[in-house]
């Protein structure tokens, strides 16, 4: 039996701790009593809340907690209120958590909820509840979304119940919805809140608000006017995106995981969308030259010498530009050189190799902050595999007639596409470029 003086000692050492193994050692402790000793309960969810330990080791003393108490309707509700710790909410459009507590748990809830006595105890309930059900990505939003529902009910003068209604709202795509519920939570609130602001600015964008949008971020002191798309639009710093093919807020329970994802750069035109600036390797349902509504949290940041990057994740895409693509393999004489030739190309088009551009990293080093990707990879490459991209505006013959132009005194510097050149019309040198086209790109997968 550990007395109250020794469970304060070790949680606050816990929470001192400078890194997630030693918090989980000093625990050790506590965790060899928590079963038949309640009080230390509370020391252990205040550790995990604090965020001092990894989301797996989070998860694991949560479902050892629930394992012993989950008779105990108390702690149950009080596990819930941690379960945001167990799951990388950061990463908006992860599939849903494997461990087991978040099923357990929803239903347990789910059982204590219909027993609750009184105001206060069902809103304490309904809270957790709705929280954790939003935790498990579509699987439960009928559950999450009457939750949240309940909760304004309960809580009708209440910013918060309204905000958190707003953030289920934004994360399912329902961006009108979330503009009201966001409007309403702000409204309610006695003091300036960012989260708030930032929730409506992005589901202004989303709902195509754009007047909305514009006064949340000119209240924010954004220097932002409206632009193009009938959106705000100010000078940002490019930034990255983790993009999905199947974003959280475009999918449904029976297909509830993010597809392919590929980490893309954007031309970002106000704090939460841009438009696309990488083309992509894989066929992700989005492409060059589309536009994209981001979150406002960064997954991680991405170094480029002294400069950190930020990498937002997917939420929606807003616009799709319907470009043309072609593939295209090709020679140059030194790095860079073929996606130099852009420069030479009208309107919005690019030649995008991704020999020199796209890297498969494991997902350790992905969330690195040390790692310097300006410096992944100094091989220079002469034979490269990419993608044209052009608007539907230019011709399929005039684009190639202005790369052949931009290539024309530069012999050692080659590109082959007979997909543009079929669509060009030119059957004919489709053919030859067919076979050189297979040449470099087995020659670039050797």
């Amino acid at each position: 039996m550990l007395t109250e003086n020794k469970i304060k000692e070790i949680h606050d050492a816990a929470n001192g701790a400078s890194s997630c193994d030693e918090v989980l050692e000093l625990l050790a402790p506590l965790l060899s009593v928590q079963a038949h000793q309640v009080n230390v309960v509370d020391a252990l969810i205040d550790v995990i809340i604090g965020g001092s330990l990894s989301i797996e080791q989070s998860a694991d003393i949560l479902s050892k907690i629930y394992e012993a108490h989950y008779e105990n309707d108390d702690i149950v509700v009080l596990i819930g209120s941690a379960m945001e710790a167990a799951r990388d909410v950061d990463l908006l459009n992860a599939p849903p958590p494997e461990a087991e507590i978040f099923v357990n748990l929803i239903q347990r809830l789910s059982e204590i909820s219909l027993k609750t006595k009184g105001k206060d105890e069902e809103v304490a309930v309904i809270e957790v509840l709705s929280s954790t059900a939003r935790l498990m990505a579509r699987q439960y939003d009928g559950l999450a979304e009457r939750s949240y529902s309940r909760l304004v009910e309960l809580l009708p003068d209440t910013c918060w119940a309204h905000y958190n209604q707003g953030l289920f709202f934004k994360t399912r795509g329902r961006f009108a919805e979330g503009v009201k519920t966001n409007q309403k939570a702000i409204a309610l609130s006695d003091s300036e809140k960012e989260s708030y602001q930032w929730n409506l600015g992005i589901c202004a964008t989303g709902a195509n608000e754009g007047e909305i949008a514009l006064s949340v971020w000119k209240a924010m002191q954004q220097k932002i006017e409206m632009g193009r798309f009938d959106l705000p639009e100010g000078r940002y710093p490019s930034s990255k995106v983790r993009l999905a093919e199947r974003p959280l807020a475009m999918r449904d329970a029976h297909k509830d995981d993010p597809g392919l994802e590929e980490t893309i750069w954007i031309e970002r035109l106000s704090p939460c969308h841009g438009i696309v600036r990488s083309v992509m390797y894989r066929d992700l349902g989005t492409d060059y030259g589309d536009v994209i509504l981001i979150d406002g949290a960064p997954i991680t940041y991405h170094k480029y010498g002294d400069d950190e990057i930020p990498v937002f994740p997917h939420l929606s895409t807003l616009r799709k530009q319907n470009y043309q693509f072609y593939h295209f393999a090709g020679t140059q004489e030194s790095k860079g050189i073929l996606d130099e030739v852009s420069e030479d190309l009208e309107e919005d088009a690019i030649v995008y190799s991704h020999t020199e551009n796209f890297r498969i990293l494991c997902s350790t080093c992905w969330r690195n902050e040390s790692i310097d990707h300006e410096h992944s990879d100094t091989e220079e490459k002469h034979v490269v595999i990419g993608r044209i991209a052009a608007p539907p505006s230019i011709a399929p013959d005039n684009l190639l007639r202005q790369i052949d132009r931009a290539l024309k005194d530069m012999p050692e510097n080659r590109i082959f596409s007979p997909d543009l050149c079929r669509a060009a019309g030119q059957d004919d040198r489709a053919i030859i470029e067919e076979r050189r086209y297979n040449l470099l790109y087995e020659t670039t997968n050797e």
